[in-house]
């Protein structure tokens, strides 16, 4: 999985190809979003005080000083969204890590909905594996 898009393997992936893209896109919008209306507050502010005489340097520090800690609390939504959407992602990337790492030590790691659905009760397979 790169950049929370599937590689094309089939029955390897966290998620469904459709979920997994839309996931994706969703978070760089989001993510877009956020960025563009933090610094256009930057600018709008710049420009008010470019406006009242302020020089432009200068009304650009204040903008940087004022605009960007204010537009984590006028944009908080967009802030969530984007959190949630990170962590989504920084989750299904840690479980892809730790089904490489198990491939790697030879071992299948099956996680819960693929033992259930073969019949095969997760703690009597740990029991097995152990003797």
């Amino acid at each position: 999985m790169l950049f929370g898009r599937s590689t094309g393997r089939v029955g390897h992936g966290v998620a469904s190809d459709g979920v997994s893209d839309r996931r994706s896109d969703t978070l760089v919008r989001d993510l877009a979003l956020y960025v563009l209306a933090r610094f256009s507050l930057v600018a709008v502010i710049t420009a008010i005080l470019v406006l009242v005489q302020v020089p432009l340097l200068v009304g650009l520090v204040i903008g940087l000083v004022v605009g960007l800690p204010l537009g984590l609390l006028l944009f908080r939504s967009l802030n969530a969204k984007v959190t949630a959407g990170l962590a989504a992602r920084n989750e299904r990337r840690a479980t892809e890590r730790a089904r490489l790492r198990a491939e790697l030590r030879g071992e299948r790691l099956d996680t819960d909905d693929e033992a259930e659905s073969h019949g095969v009760d997760r703690k009597g397979a740990d029991e097995t594996e152990e003797r």
